[in-house]
Parts: structure tokens; C-alpha cells; sequence
């Protein structure tokens, strides 16, 4: 076991009246695979049952033994059906294993010339029925995209790795560790949520008062050597020639504090009051420390937004990079399919080459300009483009979420702060569906295109409703 790859349980299925020698070629055939994408393999020996195999009840109890084991470590499970398989050792081996994580579904190909009794394979028709059960026992599955194929198949390949980031989102989120920074600016009761609910499905949320963080952060001397070294790592981390040393200051204790909180709670993701206290009683704008938390994968969404900064974290899950909130904020022009994405900004950097520290101009109107340094400016180049949002619907006791997935573009952009560009296909639509719905006005944005991982993760796997805008759709 390679403790630092992941880790897929493996159920080679078998049919005791196809071929044997079937079993063992698979075997060897998916630990090479395996091997070569980094990828262990938690699967029985030729000497634990019949090749390794899963056929009869008590290959089923050797295989969850062994799965039980190392449950701590198997993230999935791939069924692989070499023939047509035995859909009964499949479903109790899932049932005694008691591992609850997603399932991939993987049948071989026959060759057309070789449908005899000495290579005959029926996984096409295997795999039907092992579904079929899986469906009757309630166990939730994934498939591969063609019905069957072999493991040196490209698509495979890619069906592995959609599995692994469907696998971690599912993991990650089902034992979330959220913080709540403060109470959510009064203005904005779009970012309510039910902490309730978000509890019953795995996820916490420890909640700190803002006073317990500003005055922890004002306790801290000029000259500590953790103060000191925030102003560097702030430095190195953007252009701050037009920041005031004082401001710098400000914002370096504000970022060892929350470090600590991060540390001491064992947090996945933050989710800070960034306004309008912060400026009025320590004089800077959060917005830097949040987007270099984000930036370390240790994502920070701004208003308090807890299931915004759950969506960013999922996001991060599925496709490994850094996620932002942004705002759905203006239309771009006459275009309909295109929309101007905005905050003031705390972006990770990952997403702003052009990253300087400067203010935040419409909060500076009400609490003084001199008192938002610390929010970041930059201007997002075309790319790729998920984006989302998770939200909890307190009526009916659930949580909700869309995806889909646009392009980032390099269309001219004159304004100030964090900024993008999106082209999404359909967008009338989907805006028609947030309004409808009653969804928030952020959404997040990611640098990917996993918007099939976070659906098929939220809807089979957590049982959340969700809307995945597809122009295939219409």
C-alpha cells in the first residue's frame, strides 16, 4: 500500500461456467493499470480465493474482510467483470464491507472472433444484471461511459480519473470542517443557511465571534517575529508598492490570527465577515489573507457565505485548484450568453496574474478608502470554466445545488477589483433557473471542467437535488 496515493477497493467478479484464466489476466491486466497512474490497489491475492476473485459468499466475506482492513484508506470501489460475474458476491461483499463510497461499474469486451467457450466473456450482458442488483439492494453506482471496455482503453483512463475526483469530492465534503468568522453583514440575508442541515449530512461548522479575532490580532506587537514574517510572505505573494506600512501591519496580524483558527480547529475552509466591522474597528480589508488561504487550498469565502465557501471547497475537490466566489454581477453588453464576475476581491492568485493589493473603492464610500487596503485587484484571462453553488432549503429540511460549466474569455473589462469575463451557453436560462429557485446572487468559479464529477458526486452519492445546465438539455 502506497499510504500516499489513492486508494481504490478492487471486486474482480467471476462466473464459475466462463473462463477462469479470464479472472487472473484482469488482475494482472488492472494492477499494471493501477501501478502506472499512482493509483493502490486494495484487492484479494490468487491465494485468498480462486485467482482473486469474487465468486461465492465466502470470496464475498474475504474480500470485506480485507476491504475492512483498509477502510480508512479506500476511497471507492472499482467492480471489474472480466465475465459475466456473479451479481450476488458483488452486493454482499458491498453489504458486509460496510464502506459507503462510491461504486464504479466496469465490464470487458468480447472479441468478435472470439466468442467461444474457451475466451467467451458476457460482461455486456454481465453488467447489466450485476446493476440490476446493486439497484435492489440501494446501493448507488457510476459507469463507465462506453458499456464495456478494456482497461487500456483511453476512456478508461478517463473514467479512473472522473471516479477518483467524484471519490474525493464525496469523501471531503461528507467530513467537512467549516469556520464561521463573525455574523453575516446584516445587509445580506442571502447567505442564511441552516446549520442544522449541513450537521445531518457530515458537515460542521465551528463559529468564532469577529471581536475574539480582531482583538487577538490588535494584541500583536509591531515586531513579533509571526508578524514580521505574514508582511513577507504578503510581499512575496503580491505587488504592494501602494500599500501603507501601517495597512501592511494590519493585515499581516489579522492573517496570523486566522491561521491559528484555521490550525487550532483543524478547518477545511473559512467563511469571514469581511465587511463592514473589520474596516471600521482594525482598519484593513480581509480580503489578501483569504485569498492566500484559498490559494493554499484552504478555501476563504467572503460575507460569511458558509455554503459558498462548501461549494469552493467541493470544487477544489473535484479538480485539485483553487476555487473563488464571485458575484453573478452584470450583464456584458447586448451579449446574452455572456455576464461580467465580480467581487472586491479576495480571488485566489491562481486566478489573477496581474494580482496587486490596493482598496476597495464602493466600501471605501461608507467606511473610508484608507481603511480597505488589503482587497486585491486583477483580471482573470480566458480559460476554462466550472461553476456552482451548494444552499441549504431550510423548508424543506435538504440541500440544493447547480452546476455547469462555461469558458472564461479575454473580452475587454474597464473596471476595478476581481474581475472576469464568463461565456456560459444558455445563460438566460440558467439565470432564469437561479431567480426561480431562489438561489444566492454568488456563485463559485473554478478553472476546470468537472461540473459531471460535482453532479454525479452531490446527486448519487449525498442525495442532494441538483441542476446540471447542459445545452444538450435544450
Amino acid at each position: 500500500m502506497n499510504a500516499s496515493g489513492p486508494s481504490l477497493g478492487v471486486i474482480l467478479g467471476n462466473r464459475d461456467f466462463f473462463p477462469d484464466k479470464l479472472v487472473a489476466e484482469a488482475r494482472a491486466e488492472l494492477v499494471k493499470v493501477f501501478a502506472a497512474r499512482g493509483i493502490d490497489a486494495v484487492m484479494l491475492r490468487p491465494e485468498d480465493t480462486k485467482l482473486g476473485g469474487v465468486e461465492t459468499h465466502a470470496d464475498a466475506r474475504r474480500c470485506a474482510a480485507l476491504f475492512q482492513q483498509h477502510r480508512d484508506q479506500i476511497g471507492g470501489v472499482l467492480v471489474a467483470l472480466p465475465n459475466f460475474g456473479d451479481e450476488r458476491g458483488v452486493v454482499d461483499t458491498l453489504r458486509l464491507a460496510e464502506l459507503n463510497v462510491p461504486v464504479l461499474v466496469q465490464g470487458y469486451p468480447d472479441d468478435l472472433d472470439r466468442l467461444d467457450v474457451v475466451r467467451r466473456r458476457d460482461a455486456f450482458c454481465g453488467k447489466i444484471s450485476v446493476c440490476n442488483n446493486l439497484h435492489q439492494a440501494g446501493f448507488p453506482f457510476s459507469l463507465t461511459r462506453k458499456h464495456v471496455v478494456s482497461p487500456q482503453d483511453p476512456s478508461f483512463h478517463a473514467d479512473l480519473d472522473w471516479f477518483l475526483a467524484v471519490c474525493r469530492v464525496v469523501r471531503g465534503v461528507r467530513r467537512a470542517r467549516l469556520g464561521a468568522v463573525g455574523a453575516r453583514p446584516g445587509a445580506f440575508a442571502t447567505v442564511r443557511y441552516s446549520e442544522k442541515i449541513l450537521e445531518r449530512h457530515g458537515i460542521s461548522v465551528t463559529t468564532v465571534d469577529l471581536s475574539d479575532i480582531l482583538g487577538a490580532a490588535g494584541k500583536l506587537a509591531d515586531t513579533d517575529r509571526r508578524v514580521r514574517g505574514k508582511i513577507d510572505e504578503i510581499k512575496a505573494y503580491a505587488a504592494t508598492s501602494a500599500v501603507p506600512a501601517a495597512s501592511l501591519v494590519q493585515m499581516a496580524r489579522l492573517g496570523v490570527v486566522l491561521d491559528d483558527f484555521v490550525a487550532r480547529y483543524n478547518l477545511d475552509a473559512t467563511a469571514i465577515q469581511c465587511w463592514t466591522s473589520v474596516q471600521q474597528n482594525h482598519g484593513c480589508n480581509v480580503c489578501t489573507s483569504m485569498s492566500m488561504m484559498s490559494e493554499q487550498l484552504l478555501p476563504s469565502a467572503c460575507e460569511v457565505d458558509v455554503t459558498g465557501v462548501l461549494t469552493m471547497y467541493a470544487m477544489q475537490l473535484a479538480s485539485g485548484r483553487p476555487s473563488a466566489l464571485v458575484d453573478w454581477n452584470n450583464n456584458y453588453g447586448a451579449a446574452e450568453d455572456k455576464c461580467v464576475l465580480f467581487h472586491c476581491g479576495n480571488w485566489a492568485k491562481s486566478f489573477l496574474p496581474d494580482i496587486k493589493v490596493g482598496t476597495a473603492p464602493i466600501l471605501g464610500t461608507t467606511v473610508g478608502e484608507q481603511n480597505t487596503y488589503g482587497a486585491l485587484e486583477g483580471r482573470t484571462p480566458a480559460g476554462p470554466l466550472t461553476y456552482g453553488r451548494i444552499t441549504t432549503d431550510d423548508v424543506r429540511g435538504a440541500i440544493r445545488a447547480y452546476v455547469g460549466e462555461g469558458d472564461l474569455t479575454n473580452d475587454e473589462l474597464r473596471t476595478f477589483g476581481t474581475r472576469a469575463v464568463a461565456r456560459v451557453p444558455h445563460l438566460q436560462k440558467l439565470l432564469r433557473y437561479v431567480c426561480a429557485e431562489g438561489f444566492e446572487h454568488h456563485v463559485v468559479m473554478n478553472a476546470s471542467r468537472t461540473a459531471g464529477v460535482l453532479a454525479e458526486a452531490f446527486r448519487r452519492y449525498l442525495g442532494w437535488e441538483v441542476y446540471h445546465h447542459e445545452p444538450a438539455e435544450d
